[in-house]
């Protein structure tokens, strides 16, 4: 919250006549993010912190406008197909697809007007999944999941540009204009190949979308290394990139090694991990029978439970699921 409150306090400060629109994500608060909200609109920060709800079951607007005419900005936090089922009681809300399907539909988008969708979910396209890396629990593709398509509103595009937050990597999902920002910072090991920008996305007449990105230069970066122990810490490879960098380290060495921690740590102050990765470890790996990682926890239930059943859930019973899981991962949160 304090790093939140500096960059918001820097913002008004030296963009005085900005707007700012916020919605909150799935480890958000999101009464304790909209916290004097209507103080804040008259400081032009714009929050949505919840989803709709029956309190207030709308997709929250803010309406701007330039020299091209009007612009429509959608705010629409991370939701949960609990969060909304109540609203649609004559539907059968069992997805975040379908919560997402019915409240776009309800709201009405004119789609002759530019219109923008600001967005925290895990999207995907067709059997596409987008980019993940391995600090984005599973659950998010399996529980939370909802097909871009949805929101492309039929032949033609309702949205100019769609803003996604939720996964850390940087890319655009089915369409160039439906794009995830990615994190400003590489967040694990795994985003190491990642390259963090910020999107900057100019809206002129409708239609006519232009993108582009500036890259961020952190003061450290987060590297994997990988090689033999006296490669790596030979003095002219620690040189060849910053040894203050938050690096994780795969030894290649097949002979046993005394305290490897010691000699990385005194080439890199940073170290996050090492293991060793050699012929050894890998035929012990090719020995274990591993559970397969890309199944979500429903769908490992839902094996377990056909497993132990001899059928598959009911439609009641993996709504019911979902909710259950739902409740879990919101008190964790």
């Amino acid at each position: 919250m304090g790093l939140l409150d500096d960059f918001l306090t820097e913002v008004t400060v030296r963009c005085p006549n900005t707007e700012v629109y916020l919605i909150g994500g799935n480890h958000d608060g999101p009464r304790r993010l909209e916290f004097a909200g209507r103080i804040l609109e008259k400081h032009r920060l714009h929050l949505a912190g919840s989803a709709p709800d029956r309190e207030h079951p709308d997709i929250v607007c803010h309406r701007l406008a330039d020299e091209f005419g009007e612009v429509n900005i959608y705010l629409l936090p991370f939701l949960r197909a609990s969060h909304v089922r109540e609203l649609f009681p004559e539907q059968d809300i069992l997805t975040c697809q379908d919560a997402y399907k019915a409240l776009i539909e309800r709201e009405k988008i004119d789609p002759e007007k530019r219109n923008v969708l600001v967005a925290h979910q895990f999207f995907t396209y067709g059997a596409n999944g987008p980019v993940r890396c391995e600090s984005e629990s599973f659950s998010a593709g399996g529980l939370d999941a909802a097909d871009v398509r949805t929101i492309f509103g039929g032949e033609e595009a309702l949205f100019d540009y769609v803003a996604l937050g939720h996964l850390h990597a940087p890319q655009s999902v089915g369409r160039k204009y439906i794009r995830y920002s990615g994190s400003p910072l590489k967040y694990s090991v795994s985003e190491s190949g990642q390259r963090k920008s910020m999107t900057v996305v100019e809206l002129g007449e409708k239609g006519n979308v232009a993108l582009r990105e500036i890259p961020f230069l952190p003061l450290r970066d987060v590297r994997l290394l990988e090689g033999t122990l006296a490669r790596l810490t030979d003095p002219a490879t620690v040189k060849n990139g910053n040894a203050e960098d938050y690096v994780s380290v795969i030894l290649t060495d097949e002979e046993e090694l005394y305290d490897p921690r010691s000699a990385l740590e005194q080439c890199y102050p940073n170290l996050l991990e090492w293991r060793v990765e050699n012929s050894r470890t890998r035929h012990a790996v090719e020995d274990m029978v591993l559970p397969d990682m890309n199944l979500s926890p429903i769908e490992l239930f839902e094996e377990f439970y056909r497993m132990m059943q001899g059928c598959g859930l009911s439609e009641e019973e993996e709504a019911y699921l979902r909710d259950v899981f739902d409740a879990v991962e919101e008190k964790e949160n």
